[in-house]
């Protein structure tokens, strides 16, 4: 399966990628969807290219799941995504944004568990496995980084994680 392919991922793969390819990579991936529920996504690619050394599907994937996630928590028709890649000395920082319902406080360390679920009625009728963020920490993890997320409900969620720069 994908997970255990993740957690038994060997750094044999990672190659040289720029950060906005797997990001556009997974816009594009995410679209269909954004654009069923009339939800805007916006990113501005970095000024100059930032290389990182990395698992370019893993990366993609990661960003991908972090965008489908804000997509399901977004209000159709009000729904925005802003995803930006900040440069912090030799770090890379990736931050997905929205402003859909959040995450009330007590679940914010659980949202990475497997399965878990916030809000069991609007997941269920949504659909999905649950997988979506374990398989991000897990990727995250794989790059020997950490993952962050601030919730505010009724306000918005940001999931913001960083990768070594090349």
């Amino acid at each position: 399966s994908a997970l255990s392919q993740i957690e038994h991922g060997s750094q044999e793969s990672y190659e040289l990628i720029p950060i906005s390819y797997p990001v556009e990579a997974a816009i594009s991936r995410a679209n269909p969807t954004a654009e069923k529920r009339s939800v805007s996504i916006r990113y501005t690619p970095p000024e100059s290219e930032y290389f990182l050394k990395g698992d370019s599907i893993q990366i993609t994937s990661a960003v991908y799941n972090l965008i489908e996630n804000a997509i399901k928590y977004s209000e159709e028709g009000t729904g925005e995504i802003t995803i930006t890649t900040l440069s912090r000395e030799n770090q890379i920082e990736l931050t997905i944004q929205d402003n859909g319902i959040g995450i009330p406080e007590a679940s914010h360390e659980r949202v990475f568990e497997r399965f878990y679920r916030v809000d069991k009625s609007r997941s269920r009728s949504e659909g999905g496995t649950g997988l979506g963020l374990s398989i991000v920490k897990h990727i995250i993890e794989a790059h020997r980084q950490t993952i962050n997320v601030r919730s505010t409900e009724n306000v918005g969620t940001t999931f913001s994680f960083t990768l070594k720069k090349s």
